[in-house]
């Protein structure tokens, strides 16, 4: 089994779960993540590979990280993520990426991420929870944050704090690859 199917199949069983755990209907988790029920069937179903947009629009609905959503394993007090275990979720074919590191769900989900972006690109990001919190770290290049339509640049070495309950964008409008590693905090779903 390919880790394409693998990864799909951990989806559709993590989404049944938590969707469960929640007493969410289809109907009500369509309804909170912003996608059709139709597509909901088909994710916990195995029979789709959602955009990395849709599976956040999911977790943000469920209160649970992406992480969760793919299955890592939890319970230990310490666990170490191979390089080669770090999940690509969206990459584009000039070779700009992001990757989960790592995630936890204590108290509200918590994620690691690696992101590279060529020059040129960027990545939009639909508004998550009222609560939410982004850190970003840039590590090579200038990344072109807009948050809420207004753009901050934060250049290599500096690291920016924004509440992500609107729309916010990463960019890269230099000439040479930018490279950030960014935190998002979510709050528990009450």
């Amino acid at each position: 089994m390919s880790d394409l199917e693998l990864l799909t199949q951990s989806l559709a069983r993590n989404v049944k779960h938590w969707r469960a755990v929640r007493g969410f209907t289809l109907d009500v988790l369509a309804a909170r993540a912003g996608v059709s029920r139709g597509m909901l069937i088909q994710i916990e179903q195995a029979r789709t590979n959602p955009s990395i947009g849709t599976v956040v629009k999911i977790g943000d609905a469920l209160g649970i990280s992406v992480t969760t959503l793919l299955d890592y394993e939890r319970g230990a007090k310490v666990r170490i993520v191979p390089a080669d275990q770090a999940v690509r979720l969206w990459h584009t074919d000039a070779g700009s990426y992001n990757r989960l590191l790592a995630g936890t769900e204590a108290p509200g989900p918590l994620e690691m991420w690696d992101w590279l972006l060529m020059p040129g690109e960027s990545s939009l990001s639909e508004p998550h929870p009222v609560g939410t919190v982004e850190l970003v770290h840039v590590t090579a290049g200038e990344l072109a944050l807009t948050v809420d339509g207004e753009e901050y640049r934060v250049p290599a070495g500096a690291s920016a704090s924004f509440e992500a309950s609107v729309p916010h964008v990463y960019g890269n409008r230099g000439e040479v690859p930018m490279e950030m590693v960014m935190a998002v905090s979510v709050p528990p779903v009450p």
